[in-house]
Parts: structure tokens; C-alpha cells; sequence
């Protein structure tokens, strides 16, 4: 069975690749901070690929386990992994999403680091319960006697051009609304093996979302070595004066040519911030950002009603009140299972934030 699964996984993933991403939006590559050393270039799988290369070798607690992570991966991001460092530390799990990562919380408790792959994030709810009742209260039931922090859970999630219903999905406000984890979502290599190095080193369980669509198409230099990304710091990435836009992940490249675009057609600056962590998120990068400004566009690919743009609009509401200058705007999916032939309708695409910027700055 798991074999027959895994094939079946692999011939899908080989479809994941830079056709579909060329026509939703483009990937411009970034540039290391010189601090981190010399680079090598790698696109974003084989960045987190780097990332536990650099945890199994400098920590020998740390294990890899998830269905079929021995030979790679569907998208083969474990890849050589158990070559190098042995069947005992990266290894097959039955599929059962609920024992990856119960078997996960208690190699953690033990004291080992625990880095657990659950193949796509739309299977991630059968370990919903190990997670946000276990994982997460863990520390918190025993008084900090004992903890499961050094668990970090990787999934694949996101449109890709082809999921449809079932592998397209974008689960983390779910997580986000549980105290005790952590939620991380990169938007290409460099942040990819930076952030995935933190949450493995981190002293509480973290949920990694992997933009499965950015896989193969985003490539940048990479440094070569060890590094990390603070968690909980977004990235401003571009400054401006009239429009906050806020968003993570695949979404952030959206975003990006939007203020490219509301530039060059509205005269409208757009600051650009990436949260790269939401669960906690830096709600004080934003805030000064929508001071600054008066206006806030959030942007995500899950569904409109209680996605995590909820969450920002609401603190943003009170904490800036006097200083906006109209309604913030919620650009996402629609509240509807992911549709497989009207995907492109369904996304957040650059018109659809385009038009909510032209709204915010004639408002």
C-alpha cells in the first residue's frame, strides 16, 4: 500500500514544476545577506533539503520520519537524506497521519528533535487532535516540567495548478488559532532553510507550511551553510507611503507585482510585508506600516470567512482606528471547496488585488 501510494504521489509531484507559475504570478530572486556566507544555487525544495542536511549533521538527536521520506519524498525533499545519515535517523512511517505525529510528540518528550513530514497539508487533520491537544498544551499541562518543543511538522500545502480538492488546500488558520504552536510559511529558499533551521531549534512544537507550487519554480543563491530566520519578524520588502499589503507564501509574489503594477498604473506606493511566521505574527511591523499609510490590503489563498486576514483586520481595527484613512481589504479565496478547473477564477490574482488597492486609495 504505501508503495502504490507513493508512486501514484511521485507521478503527481513530477507535474509540480514552473509551467503553471510562470502564468499566476513571477518569481523574482532575492539575495543573501552577506553575513551568511557563501551561496549555492537551489530552488526551494532542495533548500529545505539543505536545511535538515545541516540539523541531522550538527544535531544527533535529530530524526526525519513521514510516508515514503526515505526515498525522497514525493517532491523529494528528503532526498539522500537516508543515505547519508542511516535508516535509524530518516525512515518510513505507516500512512497514519495520527501516529506521525503522536510518535513525533513522544520522541520530543524524550528529548530527541523530531522533524516529521505529513505528505500534503490536506491530510494534516487526522493529526489535528495530537497536535492541538497534545503537542500544543504539552508544556502547559505539566506545569513546565516537561515539554514536546523540539517538534516540527513539514507539509506540502497550497495551490498548485492541478490539486483540485484535495491536494490544493491552506489549512493554517486552523493552527493559528491554537496557543502553544507555531505556524511558519516561507516564500522561497533563502527564508525556506533559514526559517525551517528556527523552527527545528525551537523550544515549541512548529507547524512549517511548504508552498508546494514554489518547489521548483523559485530558485535563488542560497547559503551554503548554517543560518537562521527569527521567527514571529516579518519582512518588509518593499517600502511605501500609501498602501500597507500584507501577505505570506506563494501569496507574497502576487503582492509584489500588484505594487509593481499600482505604481506604474495608479501612482500608488505600496509597502510590501511578508509574515513569514503567523502564529505569533508581527502585529507591530504591520501597525507602524498602516500608521504610516492609513490603508491595509491582506491577501491569502485559504478562504475569505475566518482566514487569518480576519485576524490582522480585526487587531489592525483597533489597534489603528484614528489612522486609517478607509476599510480594510480582504482579498482570498472564496468560501468554497477548492475547484480544480476554475482555480484560476478562485485564486487571489494581481487584478483581484489590484482593484482592492484602486478601492483603498480613491476611498
Amino acid at each position: 500500500m504505501i508503495v502504490k501510494r507513493g508512486l501514484r504521489s511521485v507521478l503527481y509531484a513530477l507535474r509540480t514544476d514552473a509551467r503553471y507559475a510562470s502564468t499566476r504570478f513571477t518569481f523574482v530572486p532575492e539575495v543573501a545577506p552577506d553575513e551568511y556566507g557563501p551561496t549555492t544555487k537551489l530552488n526551494l525544495f532542495q533548500s529545505i533539503n539543505s536545511a535538515m542536511d545541516v540539523a541531522l549533521s550538527t544535531d544527533k538527536t535529530a530524526i526525519i520520519f513521514g510516508e515514503d521520506v526515505a526515498f525522497g519524498g514525493v517532491f523529494r525533499a528528503t532526498i539522500n537524506l537516508q543515505e547519508k545519515y542511516g535508516k535509524d535517523r530518516v525512515f518510513n512511517t505507516p500512512l497514519c497521519e495520527q501516529g506521525i505525529a503522536g510518535f513525533g510528540i513522544g520522541v520530543a518528550a524524550a528529548g530527541s528533535t523530531a522533524i516529521a513530514e505529513i505528505q500534503f497539508a490536506d491530510y494534516i487533520f487526522p493529526a489535528f487532535d495530537q497536535l492541538v491537544n497534545e503537542a500544543a498544551k504539552y508544556r502547559y499541562r505539566s506545569g513546565d516540567q516537561f515539554d514536546s518543543g523540539s517538534l516540527t511538522v513539514r507539509s506540502p500545502y497550497g495551490a498548485v495548478g492541478h490539486g483540485a480538492l484535495y491536494h490544493s488546500q491552506s489549512p493554517e488558520a486552523y493552527f493559528a488559532h491554537t496557543a502553544g504552536l507555531k505556524v511558519v510559511i516561507p516564500r522561497g529558499p533563502i527564508q525556506a532553510k533559514g526559517l525551517l533551521l528556527s523552527c527545528i531549534r525551537d523550544k515549541n512544537p512548529c507547524v512549517f507550511f511548504e508552498p508546494k507550487i514554489l518547489y521548483r519554480s523559485a530558485v535563488e543563491n542560497v547559503p551554503s551553510g548554517d543560518y537562521t530566520v527569527p521567527l514571529g519578524k516579518a519582512d518588509i520588502l518593499r517600502k511605501g507611503t500609501d498602501v500597507t499589503v500584507v501577505g505570506y507564501g506563494t501569496q507574497i509574489h502576487v503582492l509584489k507585482e500588484v505594487a509593481d503594477m499600482a505604481q506604474e498604473k495608479l501612482g500608488v506606493s505600496c509597502e510590501v510585508i511578508d509574515l513569514q511566521t503567523i502564529l505569533p505574527w508581527d502585529a507591530q511591523a504591520v501597525c507602524e506600516s498602516v500608521v504610516k499609510t492609513g490603508r491595509l490590503l491582506v491577501s491569502h489563498e485559504a478562504p475569505l470567512t475566518n482566514g487569518f486576514a480576519s485576524e490582522i483586520a480585526s487587531y489592525v481595527q483597533k489597534e489603528c482606528f484614528l489612522n486609517l484613512e478607509a476599510p480594510i481589504e480582504r482579498v482570498c479565496g472564496w468560501d468554497t471547496p477548492f475547484p480544480h478547473s476554475m482555480e484560476a477564477f478562485y485564486l487571489p490574482d494581481k487584478w483581484r488585488c489590484l482593484d482592492a488597492v484602486k478601492r483603498l486609495s480613491k476611498y
